[in-house]
Formats: structure tokens, sequence, C-alpha cells
């Protein structure tokens, strides 16, 4: 596998550990989630992919909802040949349809191994996926593909990527739509040289044009291993970017450049991190813009004791210092530490990932930024009864509105099954977690986790993730909050 799996895995490998949790719903079929917020309905497996599913490996990596109860996901199976093929599926006015193969995959993926990263939706039935694929000759290559009025059409290799990835290790990281046809994503590729460069791509009117090395990383990246790791678009041609590269020393470094009337800037070193990362290892793991200019970001860096997380902020254009975030350093002190972040208007945002508060045990974390001042990080209310397991993180972050979010995650029970949770943050305050309604009778073998969350508005979110069943075979869910 190329770097573009490495560092997400790299990110997000102790909340894959730890994702999972599911209370048994009620009679009507739906749980309170917590007191004051709104209602979580009973996980359902995908419909559709029981067909596709044949040998049993089936998962959730991306949700996106433009509107209360319309969204799309992406993910992935394996088929009755152990080949791992990509899916797309779409709740429409709040019922889930049956997933499809995503069109055309079928003549590209020649190598069987493909995966959607990434899934974005500016309005209902109106979203574009992307990941990567392996062609005939072994060698991966990325992909996109978009809906346009609730019909999939067929995948394509990006643009411009025949050209670029002469190495054979492109794919598709991260995307975000701003309207419909109106998306940009970002990933990686491996050169003539085997060295791995950062791309970013935009579709613009429906057509998706030709995909770039990340204008400055030629020079930033001496140690020749880049990757665009989350785009996120406030408006059409309007977006963010970061990921990271590597100095000419050998470290890890984090980059974030942005995209201004349609056309991306020169990517720099994130403000501030070169007096945090001393041990060189930073990267960006997550943007989130919330008006062209007005982002913010979260990612980690490695000081002498271990890796810790920090927060940085663009306001009116420029990016400001990063910062560790706040309250990690008491929290963290087993030194090891991940994030994400959504924002709901400039200055409010939120963020959610894991620390190692002992060398034995992962907690998950939330924290909020309010009017453009990060408050301190606490641990996931609720999750000290659930992680008896001691493996615990917050998975995906959603915000609808300032201090209204939804976050989900996972975390070992008691008897060393991976499960999963979700919390809402109710006019600025996080609320119990509770294990995944539903998912305590789907998750028969104990292996459940999180791929992603998403929030059309406040109250109204969708999640999706992965269990194992009675026979040991994974299967994909989806869960609705109304």
């Amino acid at each position: 596998m190329d770097s573009r799996a490495v560092t997400i895995v790299a990110v997000a490998a102790v909340a894959a550990a730890s994702l999972a949790s599911g209370s048994a719903a009620a009679s009507t079929g739906a749980v309170a989630a917590s007191p004051g917020s709104h209602v979580w309905h009973a996980a359902i497996e995908v419909p559709g992919t029981a067909t596709l599913n044949q040998g049993g490996g089936a998962e959730i990596t991306s949700v996106s909802c433009a509107s209360p109860g319309n969204c799309s996901a992406g993910g992935d199976y394996l088929d009755s040949s152990d080949h791992r093929q990509v899916f797309v599926a779409s709740q429409v006015n709040g019922t889930w349809h049956a997933a499809i193969e995503v069109p055309g995959t079928a003549a590209l993926n020649q190598g069987g191994l493909a995966r959607v990263f990434e899934v974005s939706c500016a309005s209902a039935g109106n979203c574009s996926a992307g990941g990567f694929y392996e062609d005939n000759l072994g060698s991966n290559q990325a992909f996109v593909v978009s809906q346009v009025n609730g019909t999939w059409h067929k995948a394509i290799e990006v643009p411009g990527t025949a050209v670029l990835n002469q190495g054979g290790t492109a794919g598709i990281a991260s995307m975000s739509c701003a309207s419909p046809g109106n998306c940009s994503a970002g990933g990686d590729y491996a050169d003539s040289l085997d060295t791995f460069q950062a791309f970013v791509v935009s579709q613009v009117n429906g057509t998706w044009h030709a995909a770039i090395e990340v204008p400055g990383t030629a020079a930033l990246n001496r140690g020749g291993s880049a990757q665009v790791g989350s785009v996120s678009c406030a408006a059409a041609g309007g977006c963010s970017a970061g990921g990271f590269y590597t100095d000419g020393k050998g470290g890890e470094q984090a980059f974030v450049v942005s995209q201004a009337h349609g056309a991306w800037r020169t990517a720099v070193e994130v403000p501030g991190t070169a007096a945090l990362n001393r041990g060189g290892s930073a990267q960006i793991s997550s943007v989130s813009c919330a008006s062209p200019g007005n982002c913010s970001a979260g990612g980690g860096f490695a000081d002498t004791s271990g890796f810790q997380v920090f927060v940085v902020s663009q306001v009116g254009g420029t990016w400001h210092t990063a910062v560790e975030v706040p309250g990690t350093a008491a929290l963290n002190r087993g030194g090891e530490a991940g994030i994400g972040v959504s924002c709901a208007a400039a200055g409010n945002c939120s963020g959610g990932g894991f620390y190692r508060d002992t060398p034995n045990t992962f907690q998950a974390f939330v924290v909020s930024q309010v009017n453009g001042a990060w408050h301190t990080a606490v641990e996931v209310p609720g999750t000290a009864a659930l992680n008896q397991g001691k493996s615990a993180s917050t998975g995906s972050v959603s915000c609808a509105a300032a201090g209204n979010c939804s976050a989900a995650g996972g975390y070992v029970d008691g008897s060393g099954h991976p499960q999963v949770f979700v919390v809402s943050q109710v006019n600025g305050a996080w609320h119990t977690a509770v294990e995944v309604p539903g998912t305590a009778a789907l998750n028969r073998d104990g292996n459940a986790q999180i791929g992603a969350l998403s929030c059309a508005a406040v109250g109204n979110c969708s999640a999706g993730g992965s269990y194992t069943d009675g026979s040991g075979r994974q299967q994909a869910f989806v869960v609705s909050q109304t």
C-alpha cells in the first residue's frame, strides 16, 4: 500500500482499533442519544450489500449529508472472488436505498483492490466521491465519480494523473464540494523517481480538470514523501487543504494551501509548527472551512515526549500560529494523540480524537472553538463507563451550527470487543455518549467500527461503519439521527 493509506492509518489507527458502540433499540426503533439531544434510530445493514458482499468484508468509509434525510455514503466490500470493490448508497427523504457498485469501476479495477475514501454532497442527489483502484498492471490509480440529480455516473481516472503517477500509487484521500459540480480533491501519487508527491484537482461546472502537484511542495518536499490529507471548500473555487511533506532532513512537516477564485496558491509550512514539532513528525489530518479564507485545521506533531495534537486557524485568508490543543498536555500523559475538526461558522468549530493517558489506555476527547478561541479539551462524557477495555477514540465530528455538533467513535467494552458510540453537543454542551442504537443486535462477533458521520442540520445526522455478524463476516451499517 502507498503512503496515502499509511498516512490515514497513522492518524486513525487507534480509532480503528477502538471504534464501535451499540445500545439496543427501543420498541419504536429509536432511542434517545442523550438528554436534550435528538434521537438516533436503530442502525441497519446497508441495503443491497447482502448481495454485493459475498466475501464478507463490507464497510462504510465516508458519509455526506446535504439536507436532512438526504445523504450519500461510500465504502467497499469483498465480492465472491475476494476482490475488493467499491459501492455507493443514497438516502432519499430519510430512506436508505440499495447500494450499488460504483459505475465504471468494474472496468477500471482489474487488479481487484479499490476503496472509496471520501464522499461529498453539495445538494440532495448531487455528490462526488473519490478513492483509488488497482489497474491490470497492479498499479494504484486515483478515481473520481459524480452523482447528478440522484444518478451516479461512471467513475473515471483522475485527469492528469496518468502523467503524474509514473510510480503507480495514486489515490484521492479527501474531497469537498461547495456546489453541485464544483468540488476539489487531493491526494498523492508516486512520480518517476518513486517519490511521493501531493496533488490537488478541481471539478468546475461538472467537469474534472487536470490534477496538478500542489504548488510550492516541490521546494518543501525534499525528502520525497508528501500527501494532501484533507480538503474543505466553502465556495466554488474557494478551498483550503492540508497535509504533510518530508523535509531535507527526513522530518515530516505539516503544510496548508489555499485556493482562491479557482487558483491554488503556494503551500506553506503550518505557522508555529517549527517550534512545536521538535520530533519531526507533523501533519494536518483535518481541515474545515466555514467561509472562504476562514478555516480551522487539526493535526499532530512530535515533541520530545511523544505525539501531540495541534489546531490552527485561518482568518481572513491568513493562517495564524498553530497551538497545542488546550488541555491535552494534561490528558495525553502517554504521548499519543490524534484529532479531526469541523466548523459550522467562522471561529466556531469542534474537534475530537484520542489520547493516551497511561501506557495502555486510550481515551476519546472533544474540544470546541468559540468565537475564535479554543477551549479546554475534555474526555467524551460517558465514555469512562463504556470504555472498560481501555481503548476509545472519537473518529468523526460534524457541526451543523455553532455549538451544535455530533461525534461518533469507538471503544472497547469489558469483554474486549470494539463497539461504537455517538454523542451530541447541544448549545455548546457535550452530552453523554451512548452505544450506537441497534449495533448490539447486529454486532454478534463484537468488532464494530465507525467510518464517518455527517450532519445536515442540528439533530439530523447520519453515520456509517462496519460490524461483524454471527458468522464472523464484516458487514456495513448506517444509522441516522432525526
